[in-house]
């Protein structure tokens, strides 16, 4: 049976799986919508199977393709290492390397960091992959992910690059039409951007301003970036990454002796990459970057050489 199964069918099902529909599938492929209708009809052959049971509100998947669901994922990301692997020759520092980042360190900390990476290695591409969930270094769904908690796992090495502090940033504008908060308790008198439904944030936000409930913040919103744009346009009063906000012109740091929270930073592969040189070189340069992101702002970790 293996023999009658094209692995561009099994894409197209992870595909559905994952877009909840035909048309989802093929614009995520990009193909058409009767070829994914054909692939999934061979695999459903195939398999002498039903895989989805149709209706008026769309695909189902049955019993017998959510069992088929985390093979398939794991086949997919296996692919996924096979052509980044393909992309440069062994000792090349060329191709591609999957980076794994939050939403506020992919829009605001690591593009300036790539410049001087591309301008040094200018046949390497780095894939980023925004997001914040933990992404499996395990399963090589990336190659590199830059977290903010120690790993456990013992097939990957990290090194920690420091402690970022987070703490109170206003613009000049928001200051100037309302003026500068002189103690913590003068907060709950002003705009505050915090968060909506992430208990981490809530929980973080009540113990900066326990006088201010998030039924009477500004603005709420989950989104760390939309709040530091918030920020940005003069809507109000928010915590971000202090060597974020320090190195904005148009930004002004409240309380400088105050540190809301930190967070110990690291940057993380597969033991495994160790040796592919694509992979050093980014885990080199992300590793030096990061230490003269934070500078003096946290308790930046000695350089080092990397991967070992």
């Amino acid at each position: 049976m293996s023999n009658l199964i094209s692995w561009d069918h099994q894409r197209a099902f992870l595909a559905v799986i994952e877009e909840g529909s035909l048309s989802g599938a093929a614009r995520r492929l990009g193909v058409s919508q009767p070829t994914i209708r054909g692939w999934i009809a061979a695999l459903e052959e195939a398999l002498d199977t039903r895989l989805f049971s149709r209706s008026v509100n769309g695909l189902t998947p049955t019993e017998s393709a959510r069992a088929l669901v985390e093979p398939a994922r794991a086949m997919s990301l296996a692919s996924d290492v096979f052509v980044r692997a393909a992309t440069a020759a062994p000792g090349e520092i060329a191709g591609t390397v999957r980076v794994s980042v939050s939403e506020t360190m992919g829009i605001e900390v690591i593009p300036p960091m790539l410049v001087p990476l591309r301008r040094k290695h200018p046949r390497l591409t780095v894939e980023l992959f925004v997001t914040n969930k933990p992404a499996d270094l395990l399963a090589q769904e990336v190659d590199i992910a830059v977290r903010t908690f120690a790993p456990g796992q013992d097939a990957l090495i990290a090194r920690k690059v420091g402690t970022i502090p987070l703490g109170f940033f206003a613009s000049i504008d928001y200051l100037e039409r309302r003026g500068w908060p002189e103690t913590m308790a003068d907060l709950a008198g002003h705009d505050i951007l915090g968060p909506d439904r992430s208990a981490v944030d809530l929980r973080l936000g009540n113990a900066a301003v326990p006088d201010l409930r998030p039924a009477r913040y500004a603005l709420r919103t989950d989104c760390h970036p939309a709040r530091i744009a918030a920020v940005r346009a003069g809507l109000g009063i928010t915590v971000m990454q202090v060597p974020i906000g320090s190195g904005d012109p148009g930004l002004r740091r409240l309380f400088p002796d105050t540190v809301v929270t930190s967070m110990d930073t690291w940057i993380v592969a597969h033991e495994d990459l160790r040796s592919v040189a694509k992979v050093g070189a980014v885990f080199d340069h992300l590793v030096s970057a990061f230490i003269d992101f934070i500078g003096g702002h946290g308790k930046p970790a000695g350089r080092g050489s990397g991967l070992p």
